[in-house]
């Protein structure tokens, strides 16, 4: 990899990120949807407190990680539910790794105190990066959803973000 940058996404960058978003909802490895997303829809993801990066190699879009509410009461508002994706031709080089510590650094500087997600349970590729930078896994939802027809099951993944959690 030549030049490697994570940074924080702007809506500019809603294009790439539904192009990867697409990758995946097609793939049918990491998600339930099944409609493809334009670049307007994605662009309504961003908002003022839910940080959504990027991964940029030689300056094109490769990966995006982004975090979303959790539950509406107020007594969640430190939660927040994250997605990652990363292009098809860089899965397997480590890019995920870098995004997802990217959003963990970005989630912290705006206070939230847990990420957490769902996962395929056959995803053991993203399980294994979620464990490298610290998430854990507390349980599996069964059946949590039908895809093509098939039910499927998924892991519950969670991190503290350690920073966040003083005097509690």
């Amino acid at each position: 990899m030549s030049s490697v940058l994570t940074r924080l996404a702007t809506p500019a960058d809603a294009a790439a990120i539904a192009e990867i978003y697409n990758q995946g909802i097609a793939d049918r490895i990491a998600t339930f949807e099944t409609k493809l997303r334009t670049a307007a829809e994605v662009a309504g993801w961003f908002g003022d407190r839910f940080p959504i990066v990027v991964t940029m190699v030689n300056d094109q879009i490769v990966a995006f990680a982004a975090t979303f509410p959790y539950r509406a009461r107020e007594c969640y508002a430190g939660i927040a539910e994250f997605s990652i994706y990363v292009e098809r031709e860089w899965r397997g080089r480590g890019i995920g790794r870098l995004t997802m510590l990217a959003l963990i650094e970005a989630a912290a500087r705006v206070g939230f105190w847990k990420l957490l997600s769902r996962v395929f349970v056959e995803n053991t590729a993203s399980r294994a990066m979620l464990a490298s930078v610290g998430f854990r896994e507390v349980g599996i939802y069964e059946k949590h959803a039908r895809l093509d027809g098939r039910w499927r099951d998924v892991v519950i993944v969670e991190r503290l973000i350690a920073e966040n959690l003083a005097g509690g």
